[in-house]
């Protein structure tokens, strides 16, 4: 194993994509003395006769000090299995890497983190999860009957794409491009002043530091479906539960979203552990790629230990 005092003074930035969200990371190293590296887990491979076992393209002498993680490409269940065992490895090899493996598998699944919200009190939509067609016709037959909607989600997905409004029994959609797993929730209404609304709170070190109101026309409010961004005070309740949701599931940083019901209940429908940022910082009075540096870099030298998952 080797001594993470001898990493090189490099960050990788895992992304096949990266856009803005990666120049700004750049940017915000190279101001504090680091190189980062754009790497894809496709180009990375297990080799037991190297040095780390694990190689890097372009890291090959050295391991770096830390990985900032900004997407694990979809693939087979194999692949993903294989880019996602880099992440566990290089975290054992005593590199940080942020967010952690486990923690994009505690959130880029939606079964798990519902079941790990409800588990630590964080109010969450009623959420179910099953295979079977004949229990999901079931259960959104009572739903409806009972004058309910339902959200039908994919198990892994981002953006609102694949969301689907079940409001009559023909408006249930087949799951086979949903790898055959009805994931869904109660409808919220969220609709204020005839626009629908929700939050989005940008967590660091169990911290809410920015939050963003999403309004649209349409019930789905993801800034890349229409959704507009408007800047929003550090509202106390808001930003608490948001915290909370993070140490529910035991992450660095995550992009927390939230909604508020009729009777004005706020509920935390997502934890996002890859989330974008540039809507939030276009409201926000604050460079956000410096502040995840930073504390990406207080995490290297062990000054903010994240706290354990309760």
């Amino acid at each position: 194993m080797p001594d993470p005092s001898h990493l090189a003074p490099c960050i990788a930035i895992v992304t096949d994509e990266p856009g803005w969200h990666g120049a700004e990371l750049k940017r915000a190293l190279a101001a504090r003395g680091y190189a980062g590296r754009y790497v894809s887990l496709t180009e990375c491979h297990i080799d037991l006769g190297a040095p780390c076992s694990v190689v890097i393209p372009g890291l090959e002498a050295a391991l770096p000090a830390g990985v900032f993680v900004r997407g694990v490409p979809g693939g087979s269940l194999e692949q993903v299995t294989l880019r996602l065992d880099m992440l566990h490895i290089l975290k054992a090899l005593g590199v940080m890497v942020y967010n952690d493996a486990r923690a994009i598998e505690r959130t880029v699944d939606k079964a798990m983190t519902s079941v790990l919200l409800k588990q630590s009190g964080v109010p969450t939509p009623e959420t179910w999860v099953c295979e079977s067609p004949i229990e999901a016709e079931s259960l959104i037959a009572r739903e409806l009957s009972l004058g309910r909607r339902l959200v039908m989600k994919p198990l892994f997905g981002s953006q609102g794409i694949g969301v689907t409004l079940i409001d009559a029994p023909a408006s249930v959609p087949d799951v086979a491009g949903s790898g055959g797993v009805y994931y869904l929730q109660r409808y919220v209404e969220s609709r204020h002043d005839g626009a629908w609304r929700d939050w989005r709170v940008l967590v660091v070190a169990n911290r809410a530091i920015a939050v963003m109101q999403r309004r649209s026309p349409h019930w789905i409010t993801n800034r890349a479906r229409g959704g507009r961004c408007h800047a929003v005070d550090l509202d106390r309740p808001l930003c608490e539960l948001a915290e909370h949701a993070a140490r529910a599931v035991g992450i660095d940083y995550a992009g927390v979203d939230l909604l508020q019901d009729g009777e004005g209940r706020l509920l935390v429908t997502e934890v996002n552990s890859v989330p974008a940022w540039y809507g939030l910082q276009g409201v926000s009075g604050f460079n956000i790629a410096e502040r995840l540096v930073d504390h990406l870099l207080a995490r290297i030298a062990g000054a903010t230990p994240l706290e354990a998952v309760p």
